[in-house]
């Protein structure tokens, strides 16, 4: 199911640059704790890729339903972050898990979420910069895998994930846009406009917003409009695999910077 879906995405997203489009992807964060929020970030016009956190109580069902609607799921891994402010998810790694300890956690939260197309991290300020864990992550899970790829939701602008993904041959890609950092419409049109201003200029762009109300009603209104205003919106697969397929032999990720 994923390499054929991968393979369309692939193909819907050459279609798009040879009409010279920019191109963008969304990413919504965070599902898994309440169903009705989850069913209408699923209903999103378009395909906008769902990030769901393993050992949540809605997991399974949306991970389901996001599938049966083609939408992409991608598990959002919880990682430490610098600030410890007791908002630790189920199944949380940190900085003083050990490497056999890292692996089966991680392997367990893709495990837990069926139809999963690639992994994202929800928090990880601390994680993210730190080589030793990345390297776990890219080198003895991620490398191994076929069709899984990377999005740093980079969280810190020290985050070495990206770097790393690339040395090991990993596809993955950096978040651009935070459309929802203030949740008000006003800011969230703005980080919208940012979006689409970053794609037109490097070709594509990749934003994350968060099941809010604001967000939510937001891009219900102005993902319609998108084509009409010369942007494609495509599967995050199709972004990753066309800007960094899978090398059969390392290389660097550069983009985006």
């Amino acid at each position: 199911m994923i390499r054929l879906f991968a393979a369309a995405a692939a193909m819907l997203l050459a279609a798009s640059a040879s009409a010279s489009e920019a191109r963008i992807s969304i990413i919504i964060d965070d599902l898994g704790y309440r169903k009705a929020e989850g069913l209408r970030a699923l209903r999103l016009p378009g395909p906008v890729a769902v990030a769901i956190l393993p050992g949540t109580p809605q997991a399974v069902v949306l991970a389901e339903v996001a599938n049966a609607e083609d939408k992409e799921v991608l598990v959002h891994l919880p990682l430490q972050a610098t600030i410890d402010d007791g908002l630790d998810e189920p199944g949380s790694l940190g900085l003083d898990t050990t490497r056999s300890e890292f692996r089966a956690g991680v392997e367990h939260a893709i495990a837990s979420i069926p139809h999963v197309s690639g992994v994202n991290n929800h928090r990880g300020s601390l994680l993210t910069r730190h080589p030793g864990h990345m390297r776990w992550l890219m080198e003895d899970i991620l490398a191994q895998e076929e069709s899984l790829f990377f999005i740093d939701s980079y969280t810190t602008h020290h985050s070495v994930a990206l770097t790393i993904a690339g040395e090991h041959g990993v596809p993955a890609l950096k978040r651009d846009v935070f459309l929802d950092n203030q949740r008000d419409r006003e800011s969230i049109a703005n980080e919208f406009e940012r979006l689409k201003r970053i794609a037109r200029e490097k070709g594509a762009a990749v934003a994350i917003g968060h099941p809010f109300p604001e967000t939510l009603e937001f891009l219900e209104a102005a993902l319609p409009e998108l084509a009409a205003e010369g942007i494609a919106l495509v599967p995050v697969t199709a972004l990753v695999e066309t800007i960094h397929p899978r090398a059969s032999e390392p290389v660097i990720a550069a983009f985006p910077q």
